[in-house]
């Protein structure tokens, strides 16, 4: 597999601004210094540039109230007093900023100046299959899709450095808790939960802390963007919906490793990593095509459930990790479409044609679908 071009696009207006954010190693850094040409780059990982700015924020404004071009600032959660400067830098002196960042979660507890609506707000999210090439689908199930994993020769090493890592630089440096081994073990079990409806009291007795603590947990891991919610669906007016959302991982490799699952196609384990797969897709297309499409899914209090929902029904959505759909796998969709009409419903499957099922429901093969979704066929608003 290779990477090709990222979708991310940042266009900034002079005297505009904007937060970029996204998790760990998912290729911030890269994205800025080879599509940003000329900005003035402030890496806030080096140690003697930290030093400087945390014991000394106004030299931002000393070294660059007469700069003309871009300037980015690389892990703004570091340093969050330089965020009063870059105010006034947009303010006095009209410059742009481009200020990247793997957590929110310091900078909100510190009511640190999140520049009141002078800066856009955009999310780099793991790759999408438009931006990979000869994609193996078997392989991501098993690295995931941070660029690094994904051309690796030894995806599990890097994956397990990379949990080390997150522990020790964006948890413990962070004081975001103090309880490092509950922590861990929270990670195993959030993996083994991933998809699942939250049961907060349950994964506390798992990991051995309280279920407000779990909570916190959770918290922590969207903040770093290394998780997020998925709301149940609340819309209907002739059934009992559930109100308990979901949660998944931000991605298929990690929560794989964290669970130690090796899913193969054809496999038990596979079903459950291919839908986490297809809503990493969506969740791409929602960040750089449609920020404000909501993803739902469909369940009612009597277990009929459907995998996702965009928009106001515009789109449903039941994956399937086989390579042949059968009409009773269609029980779920017929009740949602008793509830009201839907736009488009589909069962995305390993099937090798397309084909429909009485006439409302239509099977595509996954990569068919992938492909009219990033060509926006599917008209989501």
């Amino acid at each position: 597999m290779q990477i090709k071009k990222r979708l991310l696009e940042i266009d900034l207006p002079q005297g505009k601004s904007a937060f970029l954010w996204g998790p760990r190693k998912v290729g911030k850094t890269f994205w800025v210094s080879h599509t940003q040409a000329g900005a003035e780059i402030i890496d806030l990982l080096k140690t003697d540039t930290l030093a400087d700015y945390l014991s000394r924020p106004s030299l931002l404004r000393e070294r660059y109230q007469s700069h003309r071009g871009k300037i980015i600032i690389d892990e703004i959660q570091k340093a969050p007093a330089l965020l009063d400067e870059v105010h006034w830098l947009i303010e006095n002196r009209r410059l742009s900023f481009i200020l990247t960042g793997s957590s929110a979660r310091k900078l909100r507890r510190g009511h640190a100046n999140l520049l009141g609506g002078r800066a856009w707000r955009r999310t780099m999210t793991p790759l999408a299959y438009p931006e990979i090439g000869n994609f193996d689908l078997e392989r991501v199930m098993i690295s995931g899709l941070l660029p690094p994993h994904l051309l690796s020769p030894d995806p599990i090493e890097d994956l397990r450095s990379y949990i080390a890592d997150y522990l020790k630089e964006e948890i413990v440096a962070e004081s975001l808790t103090q309880n490092i081994p509950a922590f861990r073990e929270f990670l195993h079990v959030a993996a083994l939960t991933s998809s699942e409806l939250l049961n907060y009291v349950n994964v506390g007795s798992e990991t051995g802390v309280s279920h407000k603590v779990v909570r916190t947990y959770f918290d922590i891991l969207e903040d770093t963007y290394l998780g997020f919610r998925i709301q149940p669906w609340k819309k209907s007016a002739t059934r009992r919906m559930i109100s308990t959302e979901k949660f998944y991982l931000f991605d298929v490799g990690v929560a794989n490793y964290l669970a130690k699952r090796k899913p193969q196609i054809g496999g038990s384990e596979f079903g459950k990593s291919f839908e986490h797969y297809i809503l990493m897709e969506l969740k791409a297309y929602q960040a750089y095509r449609n920020p404000d499409m909501p993803i739902a899914f469909w369940r009612t209090s009597t277990g009929r459930e459907v995998d996702f929902i965009l928009g106001d029904k515009d789109l449903a959505l039941e994956i399937k990790g086989s390579a042949r759909v059968h009409e009773g796998d269609t029980r779920s969709f017929n009740a949602l479409l008793e509830d009201g009409p839907v736009r488009n419903a589909c069962i995305v499957a390993l099937e090798k044609q397309p084909r429909r099922l009485n006439n409302q429901i239509e099977v595509i093969p996954w990569r068919i679908f992938l492909e009219k979704l990033w060509q926006d066929d599917f008209k989501l608003d």
